[in-house]
Formats: C-alpha cells, structure tokens, sequence
C-alpha cells in the first residue's frame, strides 16, 4: 500500500508536493470505519482519495510525475530528467546550467509481506544525484539505512564528450557478496541505472520487495484520450483472466444491472466481447462492446481497474476516471471500493464537485490542486490542511465554487 508520495520540479510543479494516504489519528477515523485499512505496522491508511482542481491546474501533471517516476524502474537504463518535464520556472533560474535543474521523488510504501520501504531519488539532466533507500518495521520503529548513494564527482570532458560519474555508495546490512560488487563507483554514462534496481538483481531482498511493489503494484492510468479505446490498443492476457472472473462481472453491472453475461473475444476483449443483457420479460440479446453506449464502454474498461485494487490489491492512480461516468456511478464505484475488505488503494482526478461531500470522504481523502496564475506553478493540498472546515456544518461544494479552498479557474 502506499503511504506517501512527494514530488518537487515536474511539469507544472516547482516546490516540493506531498501527497499521503493516511488516515487521520483522531475520532473522525471512526464515523469512517470502512474508509480505511489498519495495518499491523500501526499505519492506518486510506483506501481512496480524489483529487479536484480546474482545467490545467495540474492533475494530469501529479498522476504523470508517477509515470515518470514509475518509468525509471522497469528497466535499468540511464536515469536522467527531460527538459520537457522540468518545471519552466526552475528552468529559467538555471540558465545555462539547465541540466543541473534538480527532480525529487520520494516514496513510502508497505509491501505484500508488511515490510515499510522509504526510498528518495534526485536526478539531473545528467544522471542520478542522490538515492536514498531505507526500511523499518512498524510506524513507531526509526528507519534504518539500507543504501545511500550520493554524486561526488562528474566529468563531462573524458572519452569523447561521454559522461564519467564518480559516487560515494554505503550500504548497511547487505551481504558481502553485493558489497564487493558496490565497491566500484565509477560508472559510465551507459549505466547510470538506478541502484536500488542493482540491489534487486543481486537478490537483496528488500530491493527486490521495493522494486517489485512499484512494477506490479504501482498501476497508473492517465492517457490523455478515450480510455476504452486505449485498453482497445493495450489488452494484455492479464487483463482477459480479469475478464473471466465472475466477480468481473458483478462489476459491470454497476453500469448496468440488466446486464447477465459476458461473450470474450480473445482477440480484441476491449472492442468484439459481446455484453449479454435479458430483459424483464426474460428476453436475452447481446451487443459487442464497440456498438455499445459509450458509458459502458469506458465503465467496462475501468472495471478492470477496481478489479486490480478490490481482488489484487493493487494501487491504482486514475486521471479523470468518472469523466465519462454519471456521479451516481461514481458513487457506486467508491462504495464498492469501500465496502471490501482488502489492501487496493483507488485514486482518481475529477472535475465531478460533487465528490466534495464529507459525508462520504474524511477530509484527508480531498486533495485539490491549483495553479498561480502569475508563476503558473500548480500546488497539491488535502482538505484536512483548512482546520476551521466541520464535518457537520461545512458545505465543501459551496466553499470550493466560490474559491475559498482554491482549485477554481477564476481564483
């Protein structure tokens, strides 16, 4: 499960921004009992949050830094930032020094078997700055130390203009047989992989949980166009097995409670499966997925998704999920979510006001983001961050129209 995220100098975002699914330590936890996960470490964390802002405030910019950050674990090429993804204010105060513009990410999380990992990573145009990587047992235990990693030395001017890097390395309680291999830190621009991927191939276990939580744990959806017809492009095997599974099926009919069956088509799932529907006189028809309404369509593809989060306990980002989706469906989805017991998390960007109801979510699960119009820089802040807000007397819709929480367009 994730506990928290940070980011500083991506897209839109210049300082540092923080995101964290805890939930709160007071009695409020308790009027949401099903809002949340107790773990045995002694973090209580939320299984849902949205996040609100206006059109190019920076949603879409939060949910792509995780991309980003994700994208540097699957293999374990050279790790540098892009220009196009650098904050242009950061930018513009490097000058011609542009490549030294810094990126953090920073990350904490509880893998499958209960283990905490906290890694930080700061890179440059060049390659990696500092890495981070540290481990502890519950909340109330400090973190120890597995690797830190920091750049001394970088020479741009050897062999032909390619880069050479020197790095301190420290390592703690790893074998002996990773440390030999630790102890060469001078590195080629070739392979300015990330360390903590280094310490996973070497078989270090903790790297291996880190590792493998952000690959197959960490699902990120924020394609910038229909959804349905991506998942149309992109179906995997995986996503048919999920298909399969009857519980698939109790999903759907959220959208549709005439809906009885499922005809697959292993080729093209997203697109050629017929949805089997009976009428109340008992009478069955079925249409392929294309031919259906569009709704449906894209409902059908992000119930693949809360299939990921209920049943394989996956933790899902979503830019503008409920986009397509009518809110009382959307409803339904989070009550799903919520209403199972299991260790998935569900986040998701909306323009739907109408998930501001604190009747529904703790405050901790409202995030907004909005944008200076001067600087043009976007900021990520909870709802729980406004202490005069009452559950039982403040009406958040009205607040937020009137652009006392931010994340409006006429702020």
């Amino acid at each position: 499960m994730l506990i928290s995220y940070k980011f500083k100098n991506f897209c839109s975002f210049s300082d540092e921004a923080e995101f964290d699914l805890l939930a709160p330590g007071n009695k409020v936890k308790h009027r949401f009992p099903d809002n949340y996960v107790e773990t045995e470490a002694g973090y209580d964390l939320l299984k849902t949050a949205v996040v609100v802002g206006e059109n190019a405030g920076g949603k879409t910019n939060f949910i792509s830094s995780l991309s980003f950050f994700k994208s540097l674990f699957a293999n374990n090429e050279r790790v540098r930032t892009y220009k196009g993804l650098v904050n242009f204010n950061t930018l513009k105060e490097a000058g011609d020094r542009e490549r030294y513009a810094v990126q953090e990410f920073d990350i904490q999380v509880m893998s499958k078997t209960g283990g905490i990992y906290h890694y930080h990573l700061a890179i440059d145009g060049y390659s990696i700055v500092k890495e981070m990587f540290s481990s502890q047992s519950a909340k109330s235990n400090q973190e120890k130390m597995i690797m830190s990693v920091t750049r001394k030395e970088l020479d741009t001017e050897s062999k032909k203009g390619a880069v050479r890097v020197m790095y301190e390395v420290m390592l703690d309680n790893c074998s002996k047989e990773i440390e030999i291999v630790f102890e060469r830190a001078t590195i080629t621009e070739e392979n300015l992989g990330l360390f903590v991927a280094r310490l996973a191939i070497l078989g270090e276990p903790r790297a291996q949980e880190l590792v493998g939580w952000v690959n197959s744990r960490l699902n990120i959806e924020n394609q910038d166009f229909n959804y349905s017809i991506y998942k149309e492009l992109q179906n995997t095997e995986e996503d048919i097995n999920i298909i399969r599974d009857p519980r698939f099926l109790d999903i759907l009919r959220m959208v549709d409670y005439s809906i009885e069956g499922i005809e697959i088509d292993e080729e093209k799932p997203f697109s050629a499966s017929k949805i089997v529907r009976v009428t109340k006189d008992g009478q069955r028809f079925s249409r392929e997925l294309k031919r259906d309404s569009g709704g449906v369509r894209e409902f059908f593809a992000w119930a693949v998704q809360l299939f990921r989060v209920v049943y394989e306990d996956k933790v899902v980002f979503a830019d503008e999920m409920d986009r397509v989706i009518n809110p009382i469906l959307a409803e339904r989805m989070i009550s799903f979510i919520n209403g199972k017991k299991h260790r998935g998390q569900f986040i998701f960007s909306s323009h739907n006001v109408l998930h501001l109801d604190l009747k529904n979510y703790m405050k901790e699960q409202i995030y907004f983001v909005t944008k200076d119009r001067d600087s043009l820089n976007s900021e990520l802040y909870s709802l729980a961050d406004f202490p005069d807000i009452r559950y039982e007397t403040t009406k958040i819709y009205e607040f937020y129209m009137k652009g006392i929480l931010g994340g409006t367009a006429f702020e």
